[in-house]
């Protein structure tokens, strides 16, 4: 045996054998890493969403979206009845507005022949038949508010009354006191719708 020969180890026979063309002293090449898994991709989409400033929104559940609409139609409702209530008030007041203003015109147009009732009455012309109808046109103006005032012996008010005169009057006065009635007013639901036209004598201050 010569001295190469010698040199040479011969293999072990425990080791692995190595294939052809590959070098004795380089490592085993790892396997490359597998894709990622779910979790990996739920990690990614979290990252991606805070990257975008967004958080994870939850979907809202059947009860959650069954609680906003109702709470949305109850709101619709209650506007829909403070518009109705608010419209009825209106309507209301118009219709109340309309209906004195029409019996207002009816009772000025029923002034002359209310004078003229009450000039016959006066002068005790009020008989028969015609006191009868008198008497029921009275009735009727009265039932809608109509009524009449200025007797002699009134204190004066000048809201009320219209002095046309001033006229002595018999006895001591607290005040300008009513002394004459040339023509009574008239009252339509406590608003003066015509004064009453009168004398008025003062207090003797001497």
């Amino acid at each position: 045996m010569s001295e190469f020969d010698e040199a040479v180890p011969e293999p072990d026979e425990g080791a692995d054998p190595v294939e052809e063309g590959q070098d004795a002293g380089a490592q085993p090449v790892s396997e490359p890493a597998s894709a990622p898994d779910e979790m990996d991709e739920a990690l990614a989409e979290l990252l991606d969403q805070a990257e975008a400033g967004s958080e994870p929104v939850e979907p809202k559940s059947e009860l959650e979206q069954l609680q906003e609409l109702v709470a949305e139609r109850t709101g619709d409702l209650q506007r829909l009845h403070a518009e109705y209530a608010n419209y009825k008030k209106r309507v209301d007041r118009d219709r109340a507005l309309s209906r004195a203003a029409g019996i207002e015109a009816v009772v000025l147009d029923l002034l002359p022949v209310l004078d003229s009732i009450e000039a016959a009455r006066e002068h005790s012309e009020l008989v028969g038949g015609f006191k009868l109808v008198a008497e029921e046109l009275e009735k009727v103006s009265a039932k809608y508010g109509l009524a009449v005032f200025g007797e002699v012996g009134d204190p004066f008010d000048p809201q009320i009354h219209e002095a046309l005169m001033q006229m002595p009057m018999a006895g001591e006065l607290d005040g300008p006191t009513v002394s004459a009635v040339m023509q009574r007013g008239v009252k339509l639901n406590d608003r003066v719708i015509r004064p009453a036209r009168v004398g008025v004598a003062e207090p003797d201050e001497s």
